[in-house]
């Protein structure tokens, strides 16, 4: 079980920005990931034992305040937000970027628009077999593919909470010495095969509307009944609390 309460998240941009460099695993939490968590033990570890953890939804922000909790982000920080971050800081450098999750179709059209967008960054990527596990070869497989890159940062994408476990139980095999981000999401919206909320239904913390009213036979169980179980699950920890 997660509880929201006594999480440490990240409270502002500011602050992600002043993360050390190093190797460090960054996650997003949200109302979906929250809601998973108080039934997959594993998932509730990785979030909470990751170096940082960024608040991807309204909901958590408003959440942390109502509970006064240990962490009061001040504002939302979509993994969109921590990768615009993180792949502007590394193209004034200069660097190699891994992406891990996807397709080969996915993965090629972020190695086009990266060209142009971020033509210091040299990109690798690595499309992983479509299936629940990965055989101990297939991890091996992956693991070894990130560390002859040695990359400067890292992406994995494969959706919550497969992705968060994924880079938890295999954290210490990575021989890498880069921020590493969880944002499956992200790779889609990058790559244009998915379109992101325009910026008003962003600022108005309604991305979650225009996904639903966009792909309503995916999204009606995560949006709908998931966010009625976010707010139950959030009165259940403030109960408990008093």
């Amino acid at each position: 079980m997660l509880i929201l309460k006594s999480l440490s998240i990240v409270e502002s941009m500011d602050a992600l920005k002043a993360l050390p460099e190093g190797k460090l695993l960054i996650n997003t939490i949200n109302a979906h990931s929250y809601n998973t968590a108080q039934k997959d033990e594993l998932f509730a570890e990785a979030l909470v034992n990751g170096d940082a953890l960024i608040p991807d939804g309204a909901s958590i922000v408003k959440a942390c305040k109502w509970l006064n909790a240990q962490s009061k982000p001040k504002e939302r920080i979509a993994g969109w937000d921590l990768f615009v971050m993180e792949m502007e800081k590394l193209n004034a450098r200069g660097g190699t970027c891994f992406f891990m999750g996807s397709s080969e179709k996915v993965l090629e059209l972020i190695k086009k628009r990266a060209a142009l967008e971020y033509p210091r960054i040299r990109i690798e990527t690595y499309s992983p077999p479509y299936k629940p596990e990965f055989a101990p070869e297939e991890n091996k497989a992956i693991i070894d593919a990130i560390n002859r890159a040695n990359p400067d940062l890292l992406w994995i994408g494969m959706t919550a909470p497969k992705q968060e476990k994924w880079t938890y139980l295999h954290w210490n095999e990575l021989n890498i010495h880069c921020h590493t981000g969880t944002i499956g999401a992200v790779f889609d919206f990058f790559a244009g095969t998915v379109k992101r909320a325009p910026l008003k239904w962003q600022k108005h913390s309604l991305e979650w509307l225009y996904r639903l009213l966009k792909e309503p036979k995916r999204m009606w169980k995560r949006y709908i009944i998931g966010n009625s179980l976010f707010l139950l699950n959030v009165m259940k920890e403030r109960k408990k609390g008093k």
